[in-house]
């Protein structure tokens, strides 16, 4: 296994392959390339992966489950999935996950910290959702809440701490802003990440296939539907 690489237990039956990187955006790249690499290969053992921004979870079938076919899966890993294979194009975006606009209503109700966030980054609130359109995002994981995507690549100088209390309830659709990271809320939860808008759409419908309208590895795109921003964010 290369140095870049490690692999973990996780339980019984699943192994932690974790990716190590100063560089949080190109190891989340590594992760993806990894997925779609085991995703080809589909070994018999596995039953699901699940990537972090820095690691990916290898379930192990139930009925193959055992000290045995966790080897084979390290052997799996370090043999068929080589550093020198995934590293080609980790400085670039990834091209393989789709672009989805998301139409968002920014301030007021839908975005009850926009001005707060704002001023505390020295900025006016059309200046600072100007900066949040213009930010091209990759889904990192889905966490926290079914559907809720972890959206890396925000403008630094819109990074803002998470509330200090909680919101007991978020609408659904919210989209917040916690350190570096912006997400948007599926669900009606309670949550600690600062509000700056809200979406319509649907993040999560578990009729759906797949239920979530965010994939890890897609891309963002945030559209302004209100005059906050001028001109308009496309």
């Amino acid at each position: 296994m290369d140095a870049a690489w490690s692999v973990e237990p996780l339980g019984e039956r699943a192994l932690l392959v974790r990716r190590h990187d100063a560089d949080l955006a190109r190891a989340n790249r590594a992760v993806h390339a990894l997925a779609r690499s085991i995703d080809a290969q589909r070994p018999a053992w596995l039953e699901d992966r699940v990537p972090a921004y820095a690691s990916l979870a290898l379930i192990v079938r139930a009925d193959a489950a055992s000290a045995a076919t966790l080897t084979v899966a390290r052997r799996f890993i370090a043999t068929h999935l080589p550093e020198r294979e995934l590293d080609a194009d980790f400085a670039a975006p990834d091209p393989v996950g789709r672009e989805v606009r998301v139409p968002v209503r920014y301030g007021g109700q839908d975005g009850p910290d926009l001005e707060a966030t704002a001023a505390a980054c020295r900025l006016d609130p059309a200046s600072y959702v100007q900066r949040h359109c213009a930010g091209r995002y990759t889904v990192a994981m889905l966490g926290f809440a079914p559907g809720f995507a972890y959206l890396l690549g925000l403008d630094p100088t819109l990074a803002a701490p998470r509330l200090v209390t909680p919101r007991r309830q978020v609408p659904a659709g919210s989209v917040g802003i916690a350190g570096e990271q912006t997400g948007i809320y599926p669900q009606a939860s309670p949550g600690g990440w600062r509000l700056i808008g809200r979406t319509e759409l649907t993040l999560f419908d578990p009729t759906r296939d797949p239920p979530s309208l965010l994939q890890p590895g897609d891309r963002v795109r945030f559209v302004a539907l209100n005059a906050l921003s001028e001109p308009p964010c496309t």
